[in-house]
């Protein structure tokens, strides 16, 4: 499958992935490889930058004796950032990523909604189309779903709709800490997504993949722009 090369490609192609059916996602075992993946751009940059724009992505896998492994991929953006048109930006070097690590994960963390979208197909799951893999999009806020957050404990969540459908979760990963929207995408719905992001979260509030992800991609900014280096990523 090819990434759409404009705007109005992707929306067409958006469409047809809601519609597609989809086998849904079971877990074959109770532990299972899992990944989590991340893009960052310049640091300094405001607005909705550019095509063009450098890029850092990178995969972080973590098999089920808890070895982790990453994989980098920097380019370029491929659009400017536009709402519900992330994948035209984001999304091939993200699968580059992915698909540089040494297996495929059961199932794929991407800082991205899924159902949560106009089309019903955002980039998390167009992200899981390409690649073959289910997926699940965690975000810090919904795009365009609605709901209640749910009481700060640990595992207690609340539904996000759109349109009267169930589309994610907010979901509280740590005490005391603001929940985090949980979106079914690729293979996934709700309850699945929610389940696995839970259990892919430590004492942190993000899944450790995507904090393995998320600290391997601004690394290798670090590496291209010369900053100083991260701090240890806790959240």
């Amino acid at each position: 499958m090819e990434w759409p090369d404009s705007f109005a490609e992707l929306e067409r192609e958006q469409e047809r992935l809601a519609a597609a059916d989809a086998p849904p996602w079971t877990p074959a075992a109770d532990r299972f490889p899992l990944a989590g993946c991340f893009v960052c751009f310049p640091r300094g940059r405001s607005g909705y930058g550019a095509a063009g724009d450098p890029a850092w992505a990178a995969a972080a896998l973590i098999a089920e004796d808890g070895t982790v492994t990453t994989a980098l991929a920097a380019g370029a953006a491929g659009a400017r950032y536009e709402a519900g048109l992330l994948a035209l930006r984001e999304g091939p070097l993200l699968a580059a990523a992915v698909r540089d690590l040494p297996s495929p994960p059961a199932v794929l963390l991407v800082n991205a909604t899924g159902r949560d979208h106009p089309r019903s197909a955002g980039l998390a799951l167009h992200l899981g189309a390409v690649l073959d893999l289910p997926t699940v999009g965690v975000t810090h806020r919904p795009l365009v779903a609605a709901g209640e957050w749910p009481e700060l404990v640990r595992g207690a969540r609340s539904p996000l709709r759109l349109g009267g459908r169930l589309v994610g979760y907010w979901l509280c990963t740590r005490q005391g800490a603001r929940p985090l929207a949980v979106h079914a995408a690729w293979r996934t719905d709700a309850e699945s997504a929610a389940a696995v992001v839970l259990g892919a979260s430590g004492s942190a509030r993000t899944p450790e993949p995507l904090r393995h992800a998320r600290r391997a991609a601004r690394c290798a900014r670090i590496a291209a722009e010369g900053e100083a280096a991260p701090t240890a990523d806790r959240r």
